[in-house]
């Protein structure tokens, strides 16, 4: 997930839709050491790595059609071992394209409830921004539409306050979720929109709301958004310009922008998909979170939701275990399970750790700045990466039959998260 250089993305030139990654081939990588993981690791010429390989993990990579040849070389002379899943991730992506108009054919986005989402598609961010409105409009006892600022390109970086006692019982505990802080990563907006559903227009756990209050925010990087939409399927980072003289790339990893550990785990290149921006907050969209996460010391539960990888992580992302590691676990295991136990016998189990253990080390990043700001339970959630095991539509790509699937596991294990935090509190009490 680290390398996606102007190549792919030439901001000077109008592309056919997709045609910047025609023959960009999407690679399964299996290393077998701690010298095949290191030299992978290293690879420094254009690779899109969407999961990096350890032991127990194979990477995926995603790989530009003129380096294709390059890659396989590199890794044959390091005896690693590999297979090409996609050759051409454009069929993919017009698959993808296919599927989803397939579904809107004949219905728009409301079921015949307006304020029920249709979970077969994955919406824009006109359509978003309407949604949670027209809840906001409807449910004024209960729901407040809150607009916390400008985005780099002057977007609204909504999110919505949802409380039965107005945001002023100080007894309550607020949970507080986000999605979409990384453009493409598409699957995780259902999550934050059926927990929305779930707390607002059908509730089945009232104690959710009597008990909890809610922030919630779908789409945390609302240009990037936008662009994977329009202009790049496979953007990450915000759309910030102007970062250098003359550099033909631009954009900031919205997720290694926070004050915490800042540049220690990511990159000063400004091409690099990992690249950290020019300060701290140097992004308005990572100044909205922190804001948020000050705005009250209710604030005990924090979702940064990600795709892909089956994981639920904790800090720190250097590695170091923060003092309520044992907590943050059992918590972490409690929704692990609570996923696993809904979703699909092909689907992997969740994995719970410290995200640096697990996955990769990483600096600056929202879970970890969550921890900082005082939220003693925050974690980075990776969705699901595919429907099946034969399917090309799997990593960031969505397969519309798993969209409602993929949001409803995860509300299973949002409840658990909720109910651990009642539990500890009342043991505390």
């Amino acid at each position: 997930m680290r390398w996606l250089l102007g190549i792919f993305v030439c901001v000077s030139c109008v592309y056919a839709r997709h045609e910047q990654y025609d023959k960009s081939a999407l690679f399964n990588v299996k290393v077998k050491d701690v010298e095949q993981i290191n030299y992978f690791n290293s690879l420094d010429y254009p690779l899109d790595i969407w999961m990096y390989a350890t032991q127990e993990r194979d990477g995926i990579v995603l790989v530009p059609k003129d380096y294709v040849q390059l890659f396989q070389d590199e890794l044959n002379s390091k005896g690693i071992e590999f297979v090409i899943e996609v050759e051409n991730i454009k069929d993919s992506l017009e698959l993808e394209d296919k599927l989803r108009a397939d579904k809107a054919r004949n219905r728009a986005m409301r079921s015949d409830n307006d304020l029920l989402v249709n979970f077969d598609d994955i919406y824009n961010l006109t359509e978003v921004n309407n949604y949670l409105k027209k809840i906001a409009e409807a449910y004024p006892d209960v729901v407040t539409l809150v607009n916390g600022g400008k985005s780099f390109e002057g977007r609204d970086m909504n999110y919505l306050k949802i409380s039965n006692s107005k945001f002023e019982d100080a007894s309550k505990p607020i949970i507080f979720i986000e999605s979409l802080l990384h453009a493409r990563e598409w699957v995780t907006l259902p999550a934050t929109l059926y927990a929305i559903e779930k707390l607002v227009v059908n509730v089945t756990d009232q104690y959710l709301i009597d008990d909890f209050d809610w922030i919630i925010m779908p789409v945390a990087n609302p240009d990037g958004y936008e662009f994977s939409h329009d202009g790049g399927r496979f953007w990450r980072k915000n759309r910030r310009n102007g970062l250098l003289p003359g550099d033909v790339c631009l954009g900031v990893d919205l997720n290694r922008n926070f004050d915490i550990f800042y540049s220690l785990g990511s990159s000063n290149n400004v091409c690099s998909d990992i690249y950290h921006g020019t300060s701290a907050f140097s992004e308005p969209e990572t100044q909205v979170i922190r804001d948020i996460l000050h705005s009250d010391d209710r604030i005990e539960i924090f979702l940064d939701i990600h795709s892909f990888g089956n994981l639920i992580l904790y800090g720190w992302g250097s590695g170091d275990l923060p003092e309520n590691a044992f907590a943050l676990h059992v918590a972490g295991i409690q929704m692990a399970t609570a996923i696993d136990e809904v979703k699909e016998d092909w689907n992997l189990n969740y994995r719970v750790g410290n995200s640096a253990l697990v996955l990769y080390p990483a600096s600056g990043t929202a879970m970890d700045y969550g921890l900082k700001a005082g939220v003693p339970l925050s974690y980075t959630y990776e969705l699901p990466a595919r429907r099946n095991s034969g399917s090309t539509i799997f990593g960031f790509l969505v397969d519309p039959d798993f969209i409602k699937p993929s949001a409803v596991q995860t509300w299973e294990g949002i409840k658990a998260g909720a109910i651990f935090l009642r539990n500890t509190r009342r043991n505390l009490a």
